[in-house]
């Protein structure tokens, strides 16, 4: 099974257990893979779906993935990653989050019922006697718990950290035991409540999970990770022209990155990829969003969207099959048409468009979000983004 683990290795950080794993696939018995979600709003995105693809070639072989919704631990917070505690949420947001979680993994990962298994962490938390949640807690010490950095960073900070978002790793941890999982698969900086996934089984008289951490990317600015907060990121539902779009726009030295991470690419391919520069850089971009629109849309949409992005930026023209916007008001300002574009932005995102120069209404520059636009109009937001907006 060294072929399946050199093949998994190409978006893989860190394997811990690797004997393990070796043996569990000669073993020749279906694993069990552990995709733990807390049920927050979900907005998937390239980055996530590194991990979800590993899943599916693994599924591909026969291996089931358990999906588990973390209802339970949704209530109590992921403190990952937070320098404040979360909101807490009610069981109707957490039953809506969880509906569009298995529709946006459904885009890469197969639901047939061989191969996947939906579970919830209410399942066993709800049952379980406060006795034996005290005897979980007590096999984790305070200073397991406060090696965390990001605990540390918050008491350096004299900010609060609430009781349950410390022992919200102890429950991340105890799913493992719960659904006998053999391998998990996720980012970094998961490795931690994992790693206590592992010394649950140990302990409970069960075989150690395997986990491999995988490779994380910049943004498409090339700076921090991707997120939605900072509008940085390619999101597995974004259309197969928004998905090329933002490839195009990536800084030079993503290219190799992002090639070797979020396509099927050759290696030797994607080494060549890298050392390309001056006028082979753009030849370089194209290759990826070809590649990436091919992976989620189909080698048919991928060549459409090649076409269309050469007539659109090699003939300067615009684009033939501009998407058409609605917007019932009576004099909208520049804002009101940025908003019915992209109604999932933060008007503080949108304002940063505006500022940047890459806002134009009718082939004119706009930065006044305030500028009062007649209708019909064009309207291009960033690179390549269009929309024709009629009242």
């Amino acid at each position: 099974m060294n072929a399946v683990i050199d093949r998994l290795r190409r978006t893989t950080d860190l394997i811990v257990g690797e004997d393990d794993l070796r043996e569990r696939l000669d073993s020749g018995r279906p694993l069990r893979i552990k995709y733990g979600v807390d049920c927050t709003a979900p907005d998937l995105h390239l980055g996530h779906a590194v991990n979800l693809w590993m899943m599916r070639q693994l599924q591909d072989l026969g291996h089931r993935v358990v999906f588990l919704l973390g209802d339970l631990t949704t209530r109590v917070g992921d403190p990952t990653g937070r320098s404040e505690t979360r909101p807490v949420l009610t069981p109707e947001q957490i039953d809506a989050n969880a509906a569009s979680f298995l529709s946006q993994v459904s885009l890469v990962l197969r639901t047939d019922p061989e191969v996947f298994e939906v579970r919830r962490n209410s399942e066993w938390y709800d049952a379980m006697p406060v006795a034996e949640l005290l005897g979980l807690f007590a096999q984790v010490t305070h200073a397991q718990l406060m090696a965390r950095d990001m605990f540390r960073d918050r008491v350096a900070a004299g900010r609060e950290i609430a009781v349950h978002e410390l022992v919200y790793p102890v429950l991340q941890g105890y799913d493992s035991f719960a659904m006998d999982s053999d391998l998990t698969i996720v980012g970094s900086d998961q490795l931690f409540n994992e790693q206590l996934g592992r010394q649950f089984q140990q302990r409970l008289g069960a075989p150690p999970q395997v986990v491999i951490t995988t490779t994380i990317t910049p943004g498409i600015d090339g700076r921090a990770k991707q997120s939605k907060s900072l509008n940085n990121y390619i999101g597995l539902t974004d259309s197969p022209r928004d998905k090329f779009g933002k490839l195009m726009s990536i800084p030079d030295e993503l290219v190799e990155p992002y090639a070797r991470v979020y396509t099927e690419l050759p290696l030797e391919t994607v080494a060549a990829l890298a050392d390309a520069s001056g006028p082979a850089a753009r030849d370089a971009k194209l290759r990826l969003a070809a590649a990436v629109v091919t992976r989620y849309h189909g080698a048919g949409v991928a060549k459409e969207e090649l076409a269309a992005f050469r007539r659109t930026f090699t003939d300067r023209s615009e684009p033939t099959d501009i998407p058409e916007l609605t917007v019932a008001l009576a004099h909208p300002t520049v804002l009101d048409l940025l908003r019915a574009a992209h109604p999932t932005t933060s008007n503080s995102n949108l304002r940063r468009l505006l500022k940047q120069g890459a806002v134009t209404i009718n082939g004119t520059r706009q930065t006044d979000p305030t500028a009062k636009i007649p209708l019909p109009a064009t309207l291009k937001s960033g690179p390549h983004t269009w929309h024709r907006i009629t009242g």
